[in-house]
């Protein structure tokens, strides 16, 4: 159990000076050195260890229950050495030890996500902890490695030690909403006539580390509204965008949260953090939605309530808010924008 004293008077989310410290007391660990970029204005990203499991099924441990005691034989089809990099494919569930560990004081609390840019690849992740009856939680005092459970649901990656696939925000006191506000999705016409995107099935192999580098026509096709509606189609996976402008303030914290049930038969977002200082200083950003009809055909409109953006307390303003000079933003001021990953124009 780590030593550092905690401040119990201050609640909420920590900025990245709070968790620069706690990597430098040995709370946050890891096999190898940090990365300069690795911290966000909220959050840090967690890194891929150099060996990937690939399982029989996903799964929980347990409480009382190690997940290195679930790396055997009967759920382990075989293992991928990730240090020279490897193809996680499709419909296929990976488990790969984590770079970090967490030595937790029992004041603070972790809850991870996908980065936005393994949101938007279709990419499902989840974190997993030794005890772990819940999946994305480290609970108050946990002590002990951090597992990422990888399905890729559309596009085949092309991993590699070291790749960023989800980030961990940590949490002084409980989880305390402060607001609530429903965006809804943008179905009306630009100039251009392109509403958002659709991926394409059996696509080439996504390389991670090929920022911009990878065609959109090659692995997205354009989703043009018909009298501000589209039909989404069972399995597919869309790239849309809210109507409303979205700015979190330096002094909050921002996550997506499901939609409840009963306003519709889909799912619009699978990364849902959003840093302090998002939108500020930039007045057109927008919430890009992930979004998957579950069952049946379902009719999208514009307008349509698609989610809802849970607002809670920073403990401080983060020294380098999201957008700011110095910052890995990749998304600060964005529209109708595909992940990172894509740029070229041609084949």
């Amino acid at each position: 159990m780590s030593n550092v004293k905690i401040d119990s008077t201050l609640k909420g989310v920590l900025p990245d000076a709070d968790i620069r410290t706690l990597c430098a007391t040995d709370v946050i660990t890891a096999s190898c050195k940090f990365e300069s970029d690795q911290i966000q204005p909220a959050s840090i990203d967690l890194r891929l260890g150099p060996k990937a499991y690939r399982m029989r099924a996903s799964f929980l441990p347990g409480r009382g229950n190690q997940v290195s005691g679930f790396l055997n034989r009967d759920l382990v089809m075989h293992e991928l050495d990730l240090s020279s990099g490897a193809v996680l494919e499709t419909g296929c569930v990976y488990l790969v030890p984590l770079i970090e560990n967490l030595n937790l004081p029992k004041e603070i609390t972790g809850a991870a996500n996908p980065k936005s840019s393994t949101g938007r690849i279709d990419v499902f992740v989840r974190m997993v902890t030794d005890g772990a009856d819940r999946f994305d939680l480290a609970p108050a005092g946990y002590s002990g490695p951090l597992y990422v459970e990888i399905s890729p649901r559309t596009f085949s990656i092309l991993a590699r030690e070291g790749d960023r696939l989800l980030q961990l925000r940590l949490r002084r006191g409980h989880h305390q909403p402060t607001r609530e506000i429903t965006f809804s999705v943008d179905l009306k016409p630009g100039n251009d006539d392109i509403a958002g995107y659709r991926a394409k099935r059996h696509c080439g192999v996504l390389d991670l580390m090929r920022v911009g580098q990878h065609a959109v026509e090659d692995f997205w096709e354009p989703v043009r509204p018909h009298r501000g509606s589209i039909i989404l189609d069972p399995g597919e996976f869309y790239i849309l965008a809210s109507k409303e402008i979205v700015v979190i303030p330096v002094m909050e914290a921002a996550e997506m949260a499901p939609i409840a049930p009963e306003f519709g038969e889909f799912r619009a977002h699978y990364a849902g953090f959003f840093d302090p200082g998002f939108g500020v200083d930039a007045p057109e950003g927008r919430a890009v939605l992930e979004v998957r009809s579950r069952e049946v055909p379902f009719i999208l409109t514009d307008g349509q309530p698609v989610g809802r953006l849970v607002f809670e307390p920073m403990t401080g303003a983060p020294e380098v808010p999201y957008g700011h000079a110095g910052s890995s933003s990749n998304y600060q001021g964005q529209g109708l924008k595909l992940s990172k990953h894509f740029g070229r124009k041609d084949a």
